[in-house]
């Protein structure tokens, strides 16, 4: 369990994000890429990534694995003001930022060679990160942003409704199972126990159209919270797609970097920083 823990300045600078956020959609979606599940509203889009969108694939891959941790720096907050302010804000990750993120990634699965560059802030390493980021996200994900627009923006409207009808107390009650707020922590469904205090900076609730299992929350805890949470699936979105049956599983089979297993719903784990050597 996440427990994040108010302040009254927390909750007055509290809000919910102003919409989707289009680099957390591109790398949450390459989770639900990867996933054999049936949802009929992910089956079409699934086809279309994976014939459009397999180019910059082994990549992302290899940044962002099917569950655990992936580097908070493929999600900066520019990226809530467009695509390039956030592949802007990617390449412009200090480089001691960039080395502990994937050190601590490293911890949990080999890299390959080229991620080295990554790590010592190389530009042309930086620039192909942006380069398979904008293209996977032009080519997989933008063409969905209407449905994924459509979705957030339901979503958000519910919990702004709250918060300005009854406050933002009121509008942290209106998770359900997934957050529950018991002032003044709000308890959200989480992988692992963990503490996060949010000391007078306030939380922006990011909705999201491919965030599933539970609520995510940065690693670093220096950087400015959030938390992004499925937004609420608003009625006839399984109209939007036709039922193509584990259309995922069967079209990703040979794709770079797929996990044959099933998928383990760990979250963003902070799992322990192993020496940078373990790059390779």
């Amino acid at each position: 369990m996440l427990r994040v823990h108010f302040t009254a300045q927390d909750l007055a600078r509290t809000r919910v994000a102003d919409g989707a956020d289009p680099l957390w959609e591109t790398v949450l979606s390459l989770h639900s890429l990867r996933e054999n599940r049936t949802d009929p509203a992910l089956a079409a889009w699934r086809q279309h990534a994976v014939r459009h969108g397999t180019e910059p694939l082994r990549t992302l891959f290899a940044l962002v694995p099917p569950y655990g941790y992936f580097p908070d720096f493929l999600t900066p907050s520019a990226s809530q003001y467009g695509v390039e302010s956030g592949l802007e804000a990617v390449m412009s990750t200090p480089r001691q930022r960039l080395r502990t993120e994937l050190t601590r990634l490293s911890g949990h699965r080999a890299l390959p060679g080229w991620a080295r560059g990554i790590g010592e802030g190389e530009p042309a390493a930086l620039r192909q990160l942006a380069r398979s980021l904008r293209t996977y996200h032009h080519l997989a994900v933008a063409p969905a942003w209407p449905r994924i627009a459509r979705r957030v923006g339901a979503d958000r409207e519910l919990r702004k409704h709250a918060q300005g009808q009854s406050g933002v107390e009121a509008m942290l009650r209106t998770f359900g199972a997934p957050m529950r707020w018991r002032p003044p922590v709000l308890e959200v469904d989480y992988p692992v126990e963990r503490e996060l205090r949010l000391q007078g900076r306030g939380l922006v609730l990011v909705p999201s159209y491919f965030c599933c299992d539970h609520p995510l929350a940065l690693v670093d805890e220096a950087l400015p919270p959030v938390l992004v949470y499925a937004a609420r699936e608003t009625e006839g979105a399984h109209a939007e797609g036709p039922r193509l049956r584990d259309f995922g599983g069967e079209a990703l089979r040979d794709v770079p970097g797929r996990d044959p297993g099933r998928r383990q719903a760990l979250g963003r784990l902070p799992y322990g920083g192993a020496p940078y050597a373990r790059l390779r």
